[in-house]
This record gives structure tokens, sequence and C-alpha cells, in this order.
């Protein structure tokens, strides 16, 4: 008799993020059932992203894949998410006049651009949005992630941000056809 393997969960089609009452920068994400507390931008909510301006777009986005720190003893856990180990030298473009604006790119590179490979632990998880990806407008909104969040869950520069726990339950229930809802 033949056993069979169990596949992981279906994924969540839809996770909603939405604002803690009586604090701007912080929200509660609710999927599958569970609700977390969450980091979001510095500027709150917008419905008018702009790039710098610290706030987290009100906006449906597809959860498109991701990066995580094998070099932290952080494994790819079993979810339909794409994840690849985040290399050395990878940035991320924030420069809404160049050509690769909210594009992955390689160091060495001029232009602004975010550091993938953080010290702090930020992107030790990091899952890329699309915001703002398939039909680019510059200045806009760039690298906007769903990613780690500091301790005490401090704003972030418009990314929505979990603890580590957390989005360790959360990899196991996401795909790429879930969608993560920030609503007003």
């Amino acid at each position: 008799m033949r056993v069979k393997a169990n596949p992981p969960p279906r994924p969540a089609r839809t996770i909603t993020v939405r604002r803690k009452p009586g604090h701007p920068t912080r929200a509660l994400l609710t999927f599958a059932g569970w609700t977390e507390e969450a980091a979001i931008g510095r500027g709150g909510l917008t419905s008018r992203k702009r790039e710098g301006d610290g706030g987290t777009p009100i906006a449906s986005m597809r959860l498109v894949g991701g990066y995580v720190r094998h070099d932290k003893g952080i494994s790819r856990c079993q979810t339909r998410l794409p994840l690849r180990f985040t290399p050395q030298n990878l940035l991320w473009c924030d420069e809404p006049r160049h050509a690769l604006y909210n594009r992955p790119v390689s160091a060495p590179f001029k232009p602004s651009h975010e550091k993938m490979l953080r010290d702090d632990g930020l992107y030790d998880v990091c899952i890329v949005m699309d915001w703002n990806l398939r039909q680019r407008k510059r200045f806009a909104g760039s690298a906007i992630f769903f990613h780690i969040a500091k301790p005490g869950f401090p704003p972030t520069e418009g990314c929505v941000a979990i603890s580590l726990p957390a989005m360790q339950r959360l990899l196991h229930f996401i795909g790429r056809e879930t969608v993560l809802k920030v609503l007003p």
C-alpha cells in the first residue's frame, strides 16, 4: 500500500492589512484565521504613493516571490511561493530616473539603491510584492516589500513587516496566487 505525502496547505488567497486603531504606523495582518501585529510605513497608509514618502500603499498586491538569508540559519521552508537565497551582491534600484527603477540589480551599482543583504535582519525573509512592478511609473514608489519587523514594530519606509515567527507560520500558507490587501 502506498502512503501519500501530505502536500503543503492550499495557499491563503488573501492576506488583509488594516491600520491598528490608535496607531498610525502599526497594523493588524490577518490570514487563514490568524491575526498578527505588523509595522507599516512612517507615512501611514496612502492612496497616492510617491517615492520617498514613507507611505504604505493602499492596494491589492500579488506576492511575486522573495529572498531568504541562508547565512543566518533561515532555510527555505515549505511554501508555494518561489524563494531564493539572497545573493551577496543583490541590490534593489530605487532611483526613479534609472532604466532599472524598482528592479533587482547587482553590486556594484552607483545609482540610488536598497541593499538586500542587510545587517539588521529586516530582509532575512523578504517577499517582493507587485507594487509598481508590471507597469512601472517613475516616482510611484519602489522596494515595497513584505519583510521582518524590528523589535517593537517601529515604522517602515513603506513596507509591511511582521515578526520572524509570524512570517515562518505564514510562509506555509502563501503562494503566487496570494494577494496582500492593504485596506484604508
